[in-house]
């Protein structure tokens, strides 16, 4: 009896072992389909609409020259102007008077160095002083010019014509040299600055044409590219285009913004 236990023992432990020497069943490979091709990257300005600003091509800062009272502005703020015009001029009679003087000390050293010459003629008087005469006269000749060019710093004539787009002084005011008077701006050209996608460089040239919608009007108006920017942002993929208002449209104001009716041909 004994014997037969121990056997059925030994049969048992055979049948564990070999349970546990057997190998795990694996698990069945899950077949996943390929992941679809990422879209192709687009520039940002592509979804979005492309928004310009109307400025003009030319404007700046004009300033006082000299340190003066402003006797008189002739054009106010939004007021237009014609290239030479006199915009703004000073009470200048402080300035004058130094010309005069400077014109009368000219005069008197003129008239000693013509009487040293007939004297040198004489030899009735010294090289030195023939020389020295000669010294004043261009000192004296140097100062009336000084004088004149400031004199002549007491109006102050348009660079081009335009309009005042900020007053910055009133008459009677007194300023120093180098503070600003009036912002004037050329709106004979108003032109358009926008962003458009690099890629676009393919079939947008100077000179072509498209429209811009002013949102300040309504109105559509049309424009050609006049220049394209030096430099491509990396991150955005972008590049800065110039464009001016073809014709012109009294309207129109710098300032205003609207959108550009630019889009990209087929297949581009």
């Amino acid at each position: 009896m004994k014997t037969i236990i121990e056997g059925l023992l030994l049969a048992g432990l055979f049948a564990a072992q070999a349970v546990t020497a057997a190998p795990a069943a694996q698990p069945a490979p899950v077949v996943r389909p390929a992941p679809a091709p990422a879209p192709v990257a687009r520039p940002a300005l592509e979804k979005q609409d492309i928004r310009a600003q109307l400025a003009p091509r030319r404007y700046t800062t004009v300033a006082a020259e000299i340190g003066a009272k402003v006797s008189r502005v002739a054009v106010v703020e939004g007021g237009a102007f014609r290239a030479g015009q006199v915009l703004v001029s000073f009470d200048c009679s402080l300035q004058q008077a130094q010309l005069q003087k400077s014109k009368a000390v000219l005069g008197a050293a003129e008239r000693t160095l013509g009487a040293n010459k007939r004297l040198e003629e004489l030899h009735s008087v010294g090289k030195v002083e023939l020389e020295v005469s000669e010294a004043e006269v261009g000192k004296a000749r140097a100062d009336v010019a000084a004088n004149s060019v400031l004199l002549s710093k007491c109006a102050i004539a348009a660079p081009f014509s335009g309009r005042v787009a900020e007053q910055k002084v009133r008459e009677q005011q007194y300023v120093q040299p180098g503070q600003a008077l009036l912002e004037i701006l050329d709106d004979s050209v108003l032109e358009l600055e926008f962003l458009v996608p690099s890629r676009w460089l393919a079939w947008v040239k100077p000179g072509y044409a498209f429209q811009v919608r002013i949102d300040e009007t309504g109105k559509t108006y049309p424009a050609k590219v006049q220049r394209i920017g030096a430099r491509i942002d990396p991150v955005s993929q972008s590049i800065k285009l110039s464009a001016a208002i073809d014709g012109r449209f009294p309207e129109l104001i710098a300032g205003m913004s609207g959108r550009v009716a630019l889009s990209a041909p087929a297949g581009q």
